[in-house]
């Protein structure tokens, strides 16, 4: 394969800068250079030539600069925000690491993620602590129902500090959906327990990499313990055919509650929001993932047409 020109490098690199901003103007964040080379999707692009590129197109007012960020529009605002957004999530992330160790005593749980926001160092006023969640083979929809219990009961609802709302067990670790959202939350997963789950997911999941050459493996927060004698007791109780059977029926029940709940959805946005299957939970019911991909959308299409176009 030919090595592209110089000029073909920077015009790559300023297309991979464009479309990186398009993403993260979503939700109005503006990057840092080395997050620009973390999240840039296709063939990375030294600092360098990702300098040349931002300089460029700032000349051309297609980006903003902000100090050390950049953005797709003017910065200024948006920087002030991710900084108190960031500071938020230092003083919450005591918690979010209790948290995970409560998590990690419930029967079956194999490995906990600290997902969402959290997991980009970022926290809205309202936000809440995220929880990515792998348990064990024919027992997750137990251990969901055990950990949705506790926040109803002992936590009185609230999703503040315990949002559990993705979970896939130890013999299904591949994420379904392949695209900019799911690699980027992939990539930016924080785990907190589950030494060997953890690696083994990130493993199954090196398409996220290849997407985003410029990532590394997500630094363990590994703080929590899962070994206790209730959970060993507990899983023995269960592991049966009463066990199975429970299983089943939390499952059952679920799909029904949610079925009801969500009537207004057809069957592919059920499918894509609240996948319910034997070995994956995933409760998005805003389907953040289709706004968000279709915002990118919105965004490339009117980057293409100011250049009249398309980007490289």
């Amino acid at each position: 394969m030919p090595v592209p020109s110089t000029d073909q490098r920077v015009l790559n690199a300023q297309g991979m800068v464009l479309r990186t901003l398009a993403y993260f103007d979503i939700f109005d964040h503006p990057l840092k250079l080395d997050e620009l080379q973390r999240f840039g999707a296709g063939d990375g692009s030294d600092p360098e030539e990702l300098l040349l590129a931002l300089i460029d197109l700032e000349t051309k007012g297609l980006v903003h600069r902000c100090g050390k960020y950049w953005g797709a529009k003017e910065c200024a605002g948006s920087v002030r925000l991710r900084e108190e957004a960031e500071q938020r999530a230092r003083a919450r992330m005591p918690k979010a690491l209790v948290m995970s160790r409560r998590i990690a005593r419930f029967p079956f749980v194999r490995a906990v993620f600290l997902s969402g926001s959290m997991s980009k160092g970022c926290l809205a006023k309202d936000g809440d602590i995220d929880f990515f969640v792998v348990t064990r083979p024919g027992r997750l929809w137990v251990a969901r129902t055990l950990l949705i219990l506790y926040k109803k009961i002992f936590l009185l609802n609230s999703r503040k500090d315990f949002c559990v709302n993705y979970f896939l067990d130890t013999e299904h670790l591949t994420v379904e959906d392949r695209n900019r959202f799911t690699a980027t939350e992939v990539v930016t997963l924080i785990p907190t327990y589950g030494n060997g789950t953890t690696e083994a997911f990130f493993e199954r999941n090196a398409w996220a990499f290849r997407m985003f050459p410029g990532a590394r493996t997500p630094r363990s927060h590994e703080v929590a313990t899962g070994d206790t004698r209730s959970k060993s007791i507990l899983e023995k109780l269960l592991g049966g055919r009463f066990g199975d059977r429970l299983d089943g029926w939390c499952m059952q029940l679920t799909w029904y509650r949610w079925k009801r709940k969500f009537d207004h959805f057809d069957a592919r946005t059920f499918e894509l929001a609240l996948r319910t299957r034997t070995y994956v939970s995933k409760h998005h019911p805003r389907n953040f993932q289709k706004r968000v991909l279709d915002g990118f959308q919105e965004r490339i299409v009117a980057l293409e047409a100011r250049l009249g176009t398309p980007l490289p």
